[in-house]
């Protein structure tokens, strides 16, 4: 199946942020259909969060669920804000 030009375009305006996060969710879907087993980069979980502002007087915390990705990286766990860009069903 070949990928839609309107894509492609719009992958290429993305700055390194929006690629980054870009870049965790095609990471997680490849693990998730088995396509990255035995590779030597890291494995990502998706999960979702709630999020406290901290502002004071908010009484609309928490906010969210906004999904994050998680990976070990030199020993250290590593999280990454992805956003609200996928549902639950695009993660099974």
């Amino acid at each position: 199946m070949a990928i839609d030009r309107d894509i492609l375009d719009a992958v290429k305006e993305l700055d390194e942020h929006d690629l980054r996060r870009l870049q965790i969710l095609t990471r997680a879907q490849l693990e998730r259909s088995g396509a990255l087993e035995g590779s030597h980069e890291p494995r990502v979980s998706m999960r979702q969060q709630m999020v406290r502002c901290g502002k004071q007087g908010c009484t609309r915390c928490p906010h969210g669920p906004y999904w994050y990705a998680y990976w070990t990286e030199n020993g250290r766990r590593r999280s990454r804000y992805v956003g609200r860009l996928l549902d639950e069903d695009s993660l099974s």
